[in-house]
């Protein structure tokens, strides 16, 4: 079974979060929620919806040893995707995994200010929420305006909480093929 790690920080988007969480699990993958820059478990997302984290970002790394999940996602939101961006910890697995092949997916803010500190945005086409690019100048000769997703080589893109869902199944059927997005885009009567 294929590993997802969702990270989550105070002001994490909650659609940009849970809407990967639900699809992913509904595909039958094994999907962890980790809390980042918090020694808690429990995190208040950027509209007050608490959310509590299966594991802390810390005590995932010192269980999981050397091993890698099969794809990481990281929501926006702000100060969330900053958040995120501020744990070292965070930003060096989002590299190992980048550099392993690994699937490293990002949405909203996060894109910009996340990954940027990687490698994963060199030579490849992103997106992000708008006006947060100029956070990647680095990688501008990449960033795509107007579209919802942005899928290239590993890196899977994400425009904001409206482009969430088809973000999220995008991950599905990466991770689990067309047959897994067929089910629970009928299932789930996706647009």
């Amino acid at each position: 079974m294929k590993n997802v790690l969702v990270f989550i920080a105070d002001g994490s988007e909650e659609i940009e979060a849970l809407s990967p969480i639900d699809y992913l699990r509904r595909a039958g993958l094994s999907v962890s929620v980790v809390s980042v820059g918090t020694a808690s478990r429990t995190v208040t997302m950027a509209h007050k919806v608490s959310v509590n984290a299966d594991i802390t970002l810390e005590s995932y790394l010192s269980s999981a040893a050397d091993s890698l999940p099969d794809a990481v996602v990281v929501p926006g939101g702000m100060p969330g995707a900053a958040n995120i961006a501020a744990s070292r910890s965070a930003v060096a697995l989002l590299e190992a995994c980048c550099r392993a092949g690994k699937l490293v997916c990002a949405i909203c803010a996060a894109p910009a200010l996340v990954l940027s500190k990687t490698s994963a945005l060199e030579g490849k086409s992103w997106t992000c929420y708008p006006g947060m690019e100029g956070n990647a100048a680095a990688f501008a000769a990449g960033h795509r305006e107007g579209v919802p997703f942005v899928h290239d080589g590993n890196v899977i893109t994400g425009r904001g909480p409206g482009a969430a869902e088809e973000f999220s199944m995008e991950i599905v059927k990466t991770l689990c093929g067309q047959e897994a997005f067929d089910t629970i885009r009928k299932g789930a009567l996706l647009r």
